[in-house]
């Protein structure tokens, strides 16, 4: 009885107590958080290596020229079919991506296969929500290639290339040509007839993209692109080295095989297969030739006009 006395015992001052700990613990801690938002957890891990990566692809390191001739953007492949055809055309990737418990068909073991035959793509385990949000809602399908940014040449490189082999420049450059697909196969064209590279325009033309990659059906890793900020400047500084700078057009003064100048230091330039070279650059061009069409066709696409002028000149160089 004196012991219940002295726990009720309104005695003043200040009481021993839990500070509120326990009422605060009763409360809860909320709602549990989800899996990769919890340190830890293997989800987490995840998340936060593939952010890592991402963070990595953006990052632009300067070229051993200074950035002169630039990089592109890191591009994303999307799609079973597509990743595996990126990965049997060499286009060049840093990361394959693949979504946890996806169904492994036959095309998910090729694009591992592939992948590890290669070397130098790292395998990274994601969510489908991360997937989701790296292809911006695209139908993955569980797989997704990091395509690396295109390290770029500048256009003076080609040049001084092929004046270091100690051969005449053979140079394509492209004027409004927008279709990734054009480029590849203009790329596959020079290096088959020996060029030394293809200059396109920084902006509104198509750049080294997968699609690009996968034209060139290998070209691409033996023959350099270059970016001009402005094309126009880019042939005159090709003049001014020597080079003979010879435009593609429909009403041009004389037929291609007629041209001598295609033998030595040349610069080929091709226009769009609708507009054609634009207005500065036609005026800059040393000659304008036409190829005959006698079947009546007004034009041809960028990639077999390339291909028609460079046989030519390879002819007259042999």
């Amino acid at each position: 009885m004196a012991a219940n006395n002295r726990r009720m015992s309104g005695k003043k001052g200040a009481q021993v107590g839990s500070g509120g700990q326990r009422r605060r613990g009763l409360e809860g801690k909320g709602p549990t958080p989800p899996a990769e938002a919890r340190k830890k957890h293997k989800k987490n891990r995840i998340a936060n290596a593939v952010a890592k990566a991402n963070a990595k692809q953006t990052v632009r390191r300067p070229s051993p020229r200074g950035g002169r001739g630039g990089k592109g953007t890191s591009e994303m492949v999307v799609g079973r079919n597509s990743v595996v055809e990126a990965l049997r055309e060499g286009v060049p990737a840093s990361m394959l991506y693949v979504q946890q418990f996806i169904d492994n068909d036959e095309r998910v073991r090729e694009a591992l296969q592939l992948a590890a035959d290669r070397g130098g793509i790292h395998l990274m385990e994601a969510p489908r929500p991360e997937l989701d949000r790296m292809t911006n809602g695209l139908n993955h399908q569980g797989l997704v290639l990091q395509v690396p940014p295109y390290e770029y040449a500048h256009p003076e490189d080609l040049a001084a290339a092929a004046y270091d082999e100690g051969r005449d420049p053979l140079i394509v450059a492209l004027d409004g040509v927008t279709d990734p697909r054009n480029l590849g196969a203009v790329v596959r064209s020079v290096s088959a007839f020996g060029g030394h590279g293809v200059v396109v325009p920084e902006r509104r033309a198509a750049g080294m993209t997968a699609g690009a990659w996968k034209t060139s059906a290998g070209a691409a890793a033996r023959t350099p692109v270059a970016r001009a900020s402005n094309l126009t400047r880019a042939l005159e500084a090709y003049k001014k080295a020597g080079l003979v700078v010879v435009g593609l057009a429909a009403d041009g003064e004389a037929e291609v095989g007629d041209l001598e100048a295609l033998g030595g230091p040349v610069v080929i330039v091709v226009g769009s297969e609708g507009k054609g070279l634009s207005r500065l650059v036609g005026e800059t061009c040393d000659f304008r030739v036409r190829i005959p069409m006698p079947g009546g066709t007004e034009s041809l696409n960028a990639g077999v006009a390339a291909g028609v002028v460079l046989y030519e000149a390879a002819r007259k160089r042999a």
